[in-house]
């Protein structure tokens, strides 16, 4: 708890009274006081009492004291007032009614992300998540979504007061630092909330922050979870979609883990099962015996959905030098890109080598 809070709150109590008020810790420490002299004096035999009457109101040493709302049988914080009188007995009720709701807000607000940050990491037992979110006062099946904000080149440790400012919601909306480079939001949504509109939140974070601090993204967009114990896997799905991202989407700076297809699959497969794909696919020559070129029409043909005359305009050739491409293609490969089914293996298998490259680089 920030004694911050409570020193601000006890300054604004003072035009009220001419009498001393301050908070006291566990310790037996002040660390709140309208008489700033007081501040860090110990005051030992007090933490004593107070343990012995928890909730109680107890005048030692002519003040009078009341501890603070807690969950455990030892009081956290406690406020005083100077004198044993009715009149000071009244004032520390009232003042421990209006440091009671302080606390609460601020413990709320920072348990809260705290919470959200175990969740999405993995820190909490999945039965503690229903017990947590009660005491939180969290609605546990409202559905959430996401992000994960990754900065590329430079870091920023502004970013995330931007992002708070972007979303400033703190009771619904999370903004949690990872490390160094990753950010992650997660912000509550409507039901039916789909993938189009997650991009649109990513897109408006990205530009948020190119024009703020002039610093370059990835995003990867998780999937949609319908309850807090979803959402540890909405935040790996953001994590995949961004590692994925990089190795079959290279120019994309936002990637949402439902549009990444076929891709995430190759992502979780063993190399020696890759490679294995590829020997069998490719029996009369590696996929490494075609030039640039050759790979760069392929993808063009691709691109266009197999169509011969729109593929041949986009690369200012006649339709004829194109079939012969093709033709040439299924001599070394033994694969008709013109067939479908030929078509969607000679794809696969393009990702597949994709993937292992990226295997190797990262070695």
């Amino acid at each position: 708890m920030s004694s911050r809070i409570f020193q601000g709150i006890i300054l604004q109590m003072k035009d009220a009274t001419e009498r001393t008020i301050g908070v006291i810790e566990s310790s037996g420490a002040i660390v709140a006081c309208s008489e700033l002299s007081l501040i860090g004096k110990i005051r030992d035999a007090v933490a004593v009492e107070l343990n012995s009457h928890i909730d109680s109101i107890v005048t030692i040493e002519g003040n009078t004291y009341k501890t603070l709302s807690t969950f455990g049988s030892y009081f956290d914080f406690a406020v005083f007032i100077e004198g044993e009188d009715e009149e000071a007995r009244s004032l520390c009720a009232m003042a421990a009614v209006a440091l009671n709701g302080a606390k609460q807000f601020y413990d709320e607000k920072h348990d809260k992300a705290t919470f959200i940050k175990n969740i999405i990491l993995d820190n909490i037992l999945p039965g503690d998540i229903y017990i947590r979110s009660r005491e939180l006062h969290f609605v546990s099946d409202v559905p959430h979504a996401v992000f994960l904000i990754r900065q590329e080149g430079k870091n920023d440790l502004a970013a995330v007061d931007i992002l708070q400012n972007l979303f400033p919601d703190r009771q619904h909306d999370f903004i949690i630092s990872i490390n160094e480079t990753d950010i992650a939001l997660v912000k509550e949504v409507k039901k039916g909330t789909d993938v189009k509109e997650l991009m649109a939140i990513a897109k408006s974070i990205e530009e948020t922050l190119n024009s703020e601090l002039y610093i370059k993204t990835v995003i990867g967009v998780g999937t949609v979870s319908g309850h807090l114990r979803d959402l540890a896997a909405s935040f790996k799905a953001a994590q995949v979609a961004i590692e994925v991202g990089k190795v079959f989407d290279t120019d994309k700076t936002i990637i949402a883990y439902e549009n990444l297809g076929i891709g995430r699959l190759i992502y979780q497969l063993p190399t020696t099962l890759c490679e294995m794909f590829l020997s069998e696919v490719f029996k009369k020559n590696t996929i490494d015996s075609l030039d640039a070129e050759t790979i760069f029409t392929i993808n063009k043909f691709f691109e266009n959905n197999l169509n011969v005359s729109e593929t041949s305009r986009k690369l200012f050739v006649h339709r004829n030098t194109l079939v012969y491409r093709l033709e040439k293609i299924k001599k070394l490969t033994g694969l008709d890109l013109r067939e479908f089914d030929h078509a969607i293996v000679f794809n696969v298998a393009l990702m597949v080598r994709k993937y292992l490259a990226s295997r190797e680089n990262a070695v």
